[in-house]
């Protein structure tokens, strides 16, 4: 008998790097992802198919991603970047073999295999990703996910206009592409924002109101969403939902009704912002899980048999040794034996179901309940950075298909079956470093809220004073701008800048972001006033469109 869900939730994501540097920084990040990842992933959820099983992950892909994995920068580079791969190989091939390092030429042999397979896949799928991802979500084997048009971080956007603008453009991107409207978002980086009065965090001193994220999320449509674990521990009961009845419960509830299983990461619970209960559901993570894979002391990834995703060979180069062990230094790194893999995936996997299992069944001990168990990750952690990731995911499928305690299921298909019997107030939050905004807001990140913030001021300002509605020179510019501030407002740069993964590069794309929105804000208040338009704006303009074509059905009225 079942006891409960275990809803895999994967968040596919990319800031726009087409036409913004190659290496270290820019293209190459979108093209490891795609042959790391999503077309491993796609043969994992293929494989599955054929075998009469249903992967039945909940999978994220940013409307920003779509537009980059649909352009034709990206379809075309692509194969390019896997026969590079290849050549690569090769010459590995050769250099291994005059030093006598015959293990080390036969990975390299395996390597132009697994490049060659991939080059076939890739003239097979027409250079198309996003098409038979959303087959399969037509035929019921998984569900996607939208979210934030660039992955705008709603807890710090200064203007609610601006922070529905990234919810409606990036609805409207993800149907344009999938053929259908998403039920649920991904939020970016787990950013959850109650309602209610805020200071901003630079440039303006004032405590404002403004809306929650449910409430932006729930105006458009959307039914679900995700925020990590201790959001919802943290949350306070308002009142049990029992179809259309809703009846309020004091908040010391929580302690002793263990029918209802308050504030437990298995339970999806229904949001409450400004005292109303809104048609959304929020999971969290459930972290005894989640840890299994992600933790850096019991994570699997960090089985001494796996590639070792730090160690290269030559510049820009490939894998050839294995993790060995988390203390052993780069330099003393044993070769890879891919032989040793397949029993690693298969007890590994074992053991995640029976982790699922076991955490379901003391649910339903204590509580009497079906829980879900929802395990939220980076996609990108399967075949990128844990290159057997997609094998693991592969053999616990099938492990799942043969428990009858456990269903894999999409998250509509658990809250259909269990939907939220009971409603909380969320606290704010995030899944970064330290549970908070740390991470995105710091001393070092105070130049980025100013220049947002001064985008965010100037470009409405605009918005409400020109005629863009009638004026076609000033709706292109404006639309323009709009899309230049969508870009800056991307949760990536203040990311790569705080944690010192891209910093220079972080800063590179805020910079020039930023002076697009101004070049083009300065040429609708040119119109507005009757002068003449500095010749740079139209430059500006120019420039845009080729470096930046996304979103190309942008709205002004998503500002509204």
């Amino acid at each position: 008998m079942s006891v409960g869900a275990f809803c895999l939730v994967l968040h596919g994501h990319l800031p726009w790097v087409l036409h913004h540097g190659r290496w270290p920084h820019g293209e190459d990040w979108l093209f490891e992802a795609a042959s790391e990842t999503w077309l491993p992933m796609l043969e994992v959820a293929r494989l599955a198919r054929d075998e009469g099983i249903r992967v039945a992950w909940t999978l994220g892909l940013t409307p920003v991603l779509l537009e980059q994995l649909a352009s034709h920068r990206f379809r075309s580079g692509f194969y390019d970047y896997l026969h590079e791969l290849r050549e690569r190989a090769i010459t590995d091939e050769t250099d291994f073999r005059v030093r006598g390092e015959e293990h080390l030429a036969w990975l390299a042999v395996k390597h132009q295999e697994r490049f060659d397979r991939q080059m076939v896949l890739w003239e097979e799928l027409g250079g198309d990703i996003v098409g038979p991802f959303s087959e399969l979500a037509a035929s019921g084997h998984l569900e996607l996910l939208s979210s934030n048009a660039t992955h705008g971080y709603h807890p710090l956007i200064l203007h609610d206009a601006c922070a529905r603008a990234q919810v409606r453009a990036g609805l409207a991107t993800s149907e344009r592409h999938l053929g259908h409207r998403p039920k649920g978002v991904w939020l970016p980086e787990c950013a959850y924002r109650p309602e209610g009065w805020w200071h901003p965090v630079a440039l303006h001193g004032d405590a404002r109101d403004r809306s929650g994220t449910g409430q932006l999320f729930a105006d458009e449509g959307v039914e679900f969403f995700f925020v990590d674990t201790h959001l919802v521990r943290g949350a306070r009961p308002r009142c049990t939902v029992d179809g259309a009845v809703q009846t309020p419960v004091p908040e010391s509830q929580a302690g002793w009704d263990t029918h209802r299983a308050w504030r437990s990461e298995l339970e999806p619970h229904k949001v409450v912002e400004r005292g109303q209960v809104l048609p959304l559901s929020v999971l969290a993570r459930c972290p005894d899980v989640s840890e299994q894979v992600w933790s850096g002391e019991i994570g699997y990834p960090g089985d001494g048999r796996y590639l070792e995703f730090h160690k290269r060979h030559g510049h820009r180069g490939l894998r050839y040794w294995k993790v060995t062990g988390n203390n052993v230094a780069l330099g003393d790194k044993d070769p890879y034996h891919p032989d040793d893999i397949p029993s690693a995936l298969h007890s590994q996997a074992r053991h995640f179901v029976d982790v699922v299992r076991q955490r379901l069944r003391d649910h339903h001990a204590y509580t009497g309940r079906w829980g879900v168990v929802c395990a939220p990750f980076d996609a990108e952690l399967f075949g990128h950075w844990w290159h057997e990731g997609p094998g693991f995911l592969l053999e616990v499928i099938r492990a799942m298909a043969a428990d009858p305690e456990v269903e894999a299921l999409t998250v509509s298909e658990a809250l259909s079956r269990a939907p939220a019997d009971k409603a909380v107030e969320l606290p704010e939050g995030t899944w970064g470093a330290g549970g908070d905004h740390r991470v995105w807001d710091n001393d070092e990140l105070r130049f980025y809220w100013e220049m947002a913030y001064r985008a965010e001021d100037r470009f409405l300002d605009l918005w409400h004073r020109a005629d863009w509605e009638r004026s076609t020179h000033i709706g292109e510019l404006l639309a323009e701008a709009g899309r230049q501030l969508l870009l800056l407002q991307a949760s990536d740069w203040a990311f790569v800048i705080s944690t010192g993964g891209a910093v220079d590069y972080g800063i590179r794309r805020v910079a020039a972001h930023a002076s697009c929105v101004d070049d083009l804000l300065n040429g609708v208040e040119d119109l507005v006033q009757g002068r003449d338009v500095d010749p740079v704006v139209y430059n500006t303009l120019e420039r845009c469109r080729m470096v930046d074509p996304v979103f190309p059905d942008l709205q002004l009225s998503w500002w509204s």
